[in-house]
């Protein structure tokens, strides 16, 4: 492994554990085996390497997904990664970054909701009336239950993060989204509900009674249309 490469992991695993403002530049050169001059000689400022281990831990998240699926291990699972050994440590510094509210963990979310996008387009094209919005809330449900590991985890009696907590969580999720929690009768009522209150939106925009939302629902037939699509897909349930 080369130095850059120590470094890099070195300062992944230290991130993740105590987040990137409890973390020295000195502490992942002690941690690496390397002088802090080669740290700064591979990676410049502290926010750099930290923007580098960011796209190391995506790019590794979406390579390990596509691997795990290939070998059959987790058919048609989702967007996220299952409990691959790998898999959970890279997770858990994705959760410390998310928990750390930076700039590079926004752009972090963003490529993830991108490529959940194209997931839920790829494989449930037609079924879905709003993917942009569908791959929103399945990567947030997903980036939660991450920044919330330490209540989830006590309620569980067991690290989400660990083997034990994260296979019976991925279980709980697999139910979760294989039975859906309305029968076709409720959910025909919400959607009808849901038409009439952005209908009413509609009309009241348009008047000046109402204060447009920016991406605020479209009115009329397009509203009704993308309704009856999301009825239409709603009994295969969410991937």
């Amino acid at each position: 492994m080369t130095a850059r490469a120590r470094i890099r992991d070195a300062a992944v695993s230290l991130f993740a554990e105590r987040g990137i403002k409890g973390t020295s530049v000195r502490e992942i050169a002690a941690e690496a085996g390397v002088s802090l001059g080669l740290v700064r000689h591979h990676f410049g400022s502290k926010e750099d390497l930290r923007a580098a281990c960011d796209a190391y831990v995506l790019d590794r998240l979406m390579r390990l997904k596509e691997e795990i699926l290939l070998d059959g291990r987790q058919p048609g699972a989702g967007p996220m990664p299952g409990a691959h050994p790998v898999v959970l440590f890279l997770l858990r510094y994705f959760a410390r970054s998310v928990a750390d509210g930076s700039p590079a963990a926004d752009a972090m979310f963003a490529e993830l909701v991108g490529s959940s996008q194209r997931w839920v387009q790829e494989h449930h094209g037609g079924r879905v009336a709003d993917p942009g919005a569908y791959a929103s809330l399945l990567v947030a449900t997903e980036v939660g239950l991450l920044v919330m590991r330490a209540q989830v985890s006590r309620q569980l009696g067991a690290d989400i993060l660990g083997p034990d907590g994260h296979l019976r969580l991925s279980r709980a999720k697999l139910e979760f989204y294989s039975k859906p929690l309305l029968d076709e009768g409720s959910a025909e009522l919400a959607y009808k509900a849901l038409d009439r209150l952005e209908r009413e939106h509609s009309v009241r925009r348009r008047s000046g009674t109402g204060r447009a939302a920016s991406g605020g629902p479209a009115s009329g037939g397009a509203v009704k249309g993308r309704a009856e699509q999301g009825r239409a897909g709603r009994g295969g349930g969410a991937p």
